[in-house]
């Protein structure tokens, strides 16, 4: 007998959290099981609002990668869908403003069609977390509520119990940071 749709939503609800706060406290299977399951849901959501487009993919794991980065700031107190579905709105919305303006940009410059290797090289390396993850603690919490999870900065300001102009600081010090480190990446 399948659960009513209230039941199989606080089921997951309940579910997620705890593999959360497993997770958290370092259990690798149970943060699999929550990927995996994160990643079915993330992509029925997404597909019913933007379709089957060729960057779904993209799309679903940049939204999974973005939980992983900001799986710290998960607070069990608190219900977990909305922490989840924040982070996945502003993929999508991402995502898709990326798409457009990649599109825009090809549609008014043909030769940018040719593939540059070192942009692609690059683009990995900040979506796999290897520059966000070199940064110090504060710069790269500043770096991952404000721009992956998509908090305002009085928002994640209360979150890190600091001042809104303390977060700024470390907001632009990060970015600082990253440009020097893509640049070194480049040369």
């Amino acid at each position: 007998m399948a659960l009513a749709p209230n039941a199989a939503y606080a089921a997951d609800e309940q579910r997620w959290s705890a593999l959360m706060v497993s997770a958290q406290a370092g259990d690798e299977a149970d943060y699999r099981c929550l990927l995996g399951e994160l990643s079915e849901v993330v992509t029925r959501y997404l597909s019913s609002r933007i379709g089957f487009h060729h960057y779904l993919d993209d799309c679903v794991q940049e939204t999974l990668i973005a939980v992983h980065q900001a799986r710290h700031t998960y607070d069990s107190n608190r219900k977990f869908r909305p922490w989840l579905f924040a982070i996945v709105r502003h993929k999508a919305i991402d995502a898709l403003r990326k798409q457009k303006s990649q599109q825009s940009a090809i549609d008014n410059h043909p030769e940018l069609e040719q593939h540059d290797a070192g942009a692609e090289q690059l683009e990995n390396s900040i979506l796999s977390g290897r520059l966000i993850n070199s940064l110090s603690a504060p710069y790269r919490e500043a770096i991952t509520l404000t721009k992956f999870v998509g908090l305002s900065t009085s928002e994640a300001a209360a979150q890190l119990s600091i001042s809104e102009s303390a977060l700024k600081v470390r907001i632009h010090r990060a970015i600082t940071q990253l440009r020097r480190m893509m640049e070194a990446d480049t040369l």
